[in-house]
């Protein structure tokens, strides 16, 4: 049993002393995190519920958690880092510092940070603040390191922004309603859309599809009903559903109330031309 184990340890490590690199990881593939099953871990102002960290069909990262920050209490001293970011705010009150200027965002608010823009949030609510975050690496990012975000900034794309909800303008659509937050190329995205769906009760945005782009969905609130190729499962408030590119994907709204989620489709430099029609 012992020559076993220390075949097994041999077998582990041996690429490595012969000098291989480890295999590449994984590229996630379409998916569901379910908000309810995540693990909650103590982050010291609050907690923390990871999702992802790693690549994906057109990302070489993407990084996904769920964050709880407690009344007073600031994420993390303000900082910068060459990836782009977007917190979306669930619940509670925060001022969102952008290289030094203050912007107060409130439930349903969503923040954008600019690649190498000096950024935090702080809870200036009586209440806990709820968010999840995502950040996105693409091989453009690793070549923006030591430039700064003024140097950065271009005409026609997006730039660090607080949007307020209060502010976004609502459309009815035949199925619910719609608010459009933004479609822009950014510094290291060359498409980031962005809206918000609220769906009536058992309706559904379109068919079951596939694109290019990848997209990324965050329930607010109410029950969506999930099918990723042909596998259903459901996702309720601050689940994340994961459509990778190409991969078929559709959901109607399970429940007998309104179900409201954000939607982002993001291109990259490594996302796949749409086919002709």
């Amino acid at each position: 049993m012992q020559y076993a184990r220390l075949a097994l340890v041999f077998a582990v490590v041996s690429p490595w002393l012969r000098g291989q690199a480890p295999a590449p990881a994984a590229k996630l593939g379409s998916t569901v995190f379910h908000y309810e099953q995540l693990a909650a871990k103590p982050s010291g102002v609050g907690e923390r519920r990871d999702l992802t960290d790693g690549p994906t069909p057109t990302f070489l990262r993407f990084e996904s958690h769920a964050s709880m920050l407690l009344p007073g209490k600031m994420s993390h001293p303000p900082h910068q880092h060459p990836q782009e970011e977007v917190i979306v705010l669930l619940e509670g009150t925060l001022d969102a510092s952008i290289n030094g200027t203050v912007t107060r965002a409130g439930p349903g608010s969503l923040l954008f940070f600019a690649s190498n823009d000096i950024h935090n949030v702080t809870n200036v609510g009586p209440t806990p603040a709820r968010y999840t975050v995502f950040n996105f690496t693409t091989a453009a990012t690793g070549t923006l390191a030591g430039r700064s975000a003024a140097q950065l900034a271009a005409p026609g794309k997006l730039g660090s922004t607080v949007f307020d909800w209060a502010k976004l303008a609502v459309k009815t659509t035949a199925t619910g309603e719609r608010r459009d937050v933004v479609d822009l190329p950014t510094t290291t995205l060359a498409k980031f859309e962005c809206h918000v769906t609220t769906l009536k009760p058992h309706e559904a945005p379109h068919a079951p599809h596939h694109h290019p782009d990848e997209e990324i969905v965050l329930v607010k609130e109410g029950k969506l009903e999930v099918m990723i190729n042909g596998a259903k499962t459901t996702a309720g408030p601050g689940s994340v559903i994961f459509a990778a590119s190409g991969e078929e994907h559709g959901w109607h709204n399970a429940g007998d109330t309104t179900a409201t989620y954000y939607v982002f489709r993001i291109s990259t430099e490594a996302t796949p031309p749409a086919p002709a029609h």
